[in-house]
């Protein structure tokens, strides 16, 4: 079985080769400056033993034999150091570009992965709880039961393949917002209730005034909730409470979702809004999700003109804060 570098592995090694080239590339350079100043003062010395002593130029000539020398040297190193400092800035670029696309290179990779993973699971669930009705005579509570998961299943399949294509849109600029008047009230309080469904076990703590409207694209503030409530319910304990906030102020809607799980370490609260960045590695990963999730609700805001950011909440837990302009 042929041996084959691992991401991290063939970064290291393109690093080394890279600096080595770079080496390589100051020290000839560095050669034949050395190389054309010996020639510069061997051809003055040159000159200089061709003057005749008694020549009423002499101390003419030789002034200009040296003036010449040391123009050529300060030629040299203007032209030198000119081209040490197109390589340096020419190899810092190259070094950041190729370093930015190994990342990406290996950031795709760990999506090609967790969606894969995505994909499979639920179609495989439903899949065998529908075998599973088809197949054997139930009772009603275990037929209600089997159907739930089904529904769970098919709405995670159905938010992962919007995710998905809302993300492509929005990168290609191919998405165009549609912005109406919209009872964010109304709309957070319908998503909640789908969770509850969805999840029964879970405890809820609601704090959503009636009639806050907002101007906006009703398809992506419904990804926005949606993403935000299944990151709560995915990352939290089954016995923790998941707590959901709406208050009007005066110029901005804000909207807060906080849950109990582990929490975001402060190194990496301002990556997780990166698309398909995700914390921690990718191949022995428990958790569901692709890395779109955070990536949508920070595109989403930012293109309302609104801004979205991650707070400790207390006493565990990570809380994110949607601010939305209301007019």
């Amino acid at each position: 079985m042929p041996f084959r570098f691992l991401p991290k592995q063939k970064l290291a090694l393109a690093t080394i080769l890279y600096w080595v080239l770079l080496l390589y590339i100051i020290a000839a350079l560095l050669f034949w400056y050395i190389r054309l100043q010996e020639q510069s003062n061997q051809m003055a010395n040159y000159r200089l033993m061709e003057l005749v002593a008694d020549d009423p130029q002499y101390l003419k000539k030789v002034e200009q034999i040296n003036e010449e020398s040391i123009r050529k040297t300060h030629q040299y190193r203007g032209e030198g150091a000119t081209f040490l400092f197109i390589i340096l800035v020419g190899a810092v670029f190259v070094f950041r570009a190729v370093r930015r696309q190994f990342k990406v290179a290996q950031q795709q990779q760990n999506f090609m992965m967790a969606i894969t993973h995505e994909l499979k699971t639920p179609i495989a669930v439903a899949k065998l709880n529908l075998e599973t009705l088809q197949k054997h005579k139930l009772d009603e509570a275990k037929k209600e039961k089997l159907l739930r998961m089904t529904l769970q299943e098919t709405n995670r399949l159905n938010t992962l393949t919007n995710n998905i294509l809302i993300s492509s849109q929005l990168e290609g600029g191919g998405y165009k917002l549609v912005k109406e008047d919209l009872d964010l009230s109304a709309l957070i309080s319908r998503l909640v209730m789908d969770f509850k469904q969805r999840f029964p076990d879970r405890n809820w703590i609601l704090e959503i005034p009636d009639s806050i409207y907002l101007k906006a694209d009703p398809l992506l503030i419904q990804i926005l909730i949606n993403n935000l409530l299944d990151n709560a319910v995915k990352y939290s304990p089954r016995s923790a409470a998941v707590q959901v906030k709406l208050a009007l102020g005066t110029t901005n809607i804000e909207m807060s979702i906080a849950d109990q799980g582990p929490g975001i370490p402060d190194e990496e609260k301002g990556k997780i809004f990166k698309r398909f960045y995700r914390i921690g590695n990718e191949s022995v990963r428990t958790t569901q999700g692709t890395g779109l999730g955070l990536y949508l609700c920070k595109k989403i805001t930012t293109d309302h003109r609104g801004s979205i950011r991650v707070s400790d909440n207390h006493p565990v837990g990570a809380n994110f804060i949607v601010q939305l302009p209301n007019n």
